[in-house]
């Protein structure tokens, strides 16, 4: 498999990606790491902006989101702007602002389902806390990322001998009484919260008295890994959409003169439907945009110009045919794993794509030498959305929505493609140089 071997590079980078950024805002501090190493200039959204010719910046909005962006050599007015957006979030658990939870000799915390992951995953596996926390200074307040990088707490399953039916009928927990994660033991007259929050203040290298509030995922430190008889799939957590994320960086990045402003936009809060400040369905593209125009001296009319000429692409993993359950798929829309980008369609958009875009698409995908495939959920079926809808009608661009195949998404141990880590790439670098 030449083309595997080949592209194990990008999916070791992948991983290397993944396991650096357990929460939202670690994977705006990784892609920001990246994006300073080559180049690239932060931009303060409270600031008065000053963009020079084919400049390179980004901006963070509310540490979770991200926008970075390439300006073109050629005007807007001709080229308009060429962008890629994925999400920084994934499904699991997060903790509640008040976590620890005393009883039976045991601390445990209390914690919340954020978005739709596949909870029977999360059970006996080695669960930490990644995210941050905000700390009374001297000064004011500051933000500071934490991250236990080792086996912190876990979701201990009933014993079979007490659920004799969990084969038969599959494992079902309640949310507000059966998810609470152990954490350890207590000592005679210890506080389950107050024992917490000595861990995150000393976690943030603060004391307990200065901690004001947390926004905490849960995370498996489980580190990724390529798996599979030839090393031909990937295993890690998050890799929905993560993996999107770390294709559009790499592609913008590896995008250094191009004709169009090319952009890179990655959005908080997909998973939970996307309106709020840091989401795609809030102001942060559209203000980036318009801020970008502005400094180019559009006017409203060549604003508009650009907009028109302008094409998105919403890029979110794909459902992978599992042979398994082959019930659970259109019969004629069987993707590949390993069998390069897919094009999402449904016709009550929960996608973005129309037959002109995905024509588009297809055609970066024939520049850059990768195959594609075609995806349509089966007609009785709910069919999952992306911020592809969302954000081609707040900006009334053409857009399409695009992923690479996986399997097990939304669960806390995902499955995908080696090789198609790298045509995805591929695919959107031939986008940003079109």
């Amino acid at each position: 498999m030449p083309e595997i071997t080949r592209s194990r590079t990008s999916a070791r980078e992948l991983i290397d990606f993944i396991d650096a950024s357990p929460s939202p805002w670690h994977a705006v501090a990784s892609a920001e790491a990246r994006l300073l190493a080559t180049g690239f200039t932060r931009l303060d959204e409270g600031e008065r902006w000053q963009l020079e010719p084919s400049g390179r910046y980004y901006t963070v909005r509310g540490g979770a989101s991200m926008i970075a962006f390439t300006l073109g050599s050629r005007p807007m007015t001709e080229t308009g702007f060429r962008m890629v957006g994925a999400h920084t979030d994934s499904p699991g658990l997060r903790l509640k602002p008040k976590a620890g939870i005393s009883g039976d000799g045991l601390s445990r915390l209390a914690v919340e389902v954020y978005g739709g992951p596949i909870l029977a995953t999360f059970t006996d596996r080695d669960l930490s806390l990644a995210g941050r926390v905000v700390m009374r200074t001297a000064a004011c307040q500051e933000t500071r990322l934490i991250c236990f990088d080792r086996p912190l707490a876990r979701l201990p399953n009933l014993a079979i001998h007490m659920n004799r039916e969990v084969n038969e009928q599959g494992l079902k927990l309640n949310k507000q009484t059966e998810l609470p994660l152990t954490l350890g033991q207590l000592a005679e007259g210890e506080d389950a919260e107050a024992s917490l929050r000595r861990l995150l203040a000393d976690a943030a290298q603060a004391e307990a008295s200065d901690l004001l509030s947390f926004e905490l995922a849960v995370y498996d430190v489980q580190k990724g890994c390529l798996w599979g008889a030839n090393e031909e799939f990937i295993a890690d957590s998050q890799l929905d959409n993560l993996a999107s994320c770390h294709a559009a960086l790499t592609a913008l990045i590896a995008t250094e003169r191009p004709a169009a402003t090319c952009v890179a936009a990655f959005f908080d809060h997909e998973e939970v439907g996307s309106e709020s400040a840091t989401g795609a369905g809030g102001s942060f593209i559209s203000d980036v945009l318009n801020r970008i125009s502005f400094q180019a001296a559009l006017d409203e009319e060549d604003r508009r110009r650009a907009m028109a000429k302008s094409f998105f692409i919403s890029a979110d993993m794909a459902h992978a045919y599992n042979p398994n359950f082959p019930a659970a798929y259109e019969p004629g829309h069987k993707v590949r794993v390993n069998g390069g980008p897919v094009i999402k369609t449904n016709v009550n958009q929960r996608y973005a794509t129309n037959a002109a875009s995905a024509a588009l698409f297809m055609g970066f995908c024939e520049q850059a030498g990768v195959p594609y495939q075609q995806y349509a959920h089966r007609s009785d079926l709910g069919c999952g959305s992306t911020i592809g809808p969302m954000v081609a009608a707040q900006l009334g661009v053409a857009s399409v929505d695009v992923g690479s195949p996986m399997w097990a998404m939304h669960s806390a141990r995902e499955s995908a493609g080696v090789y198609d880590h790298a045509c995805m790439i591929a695919a959107l670098t031939a986008a940003f140089g079109s």
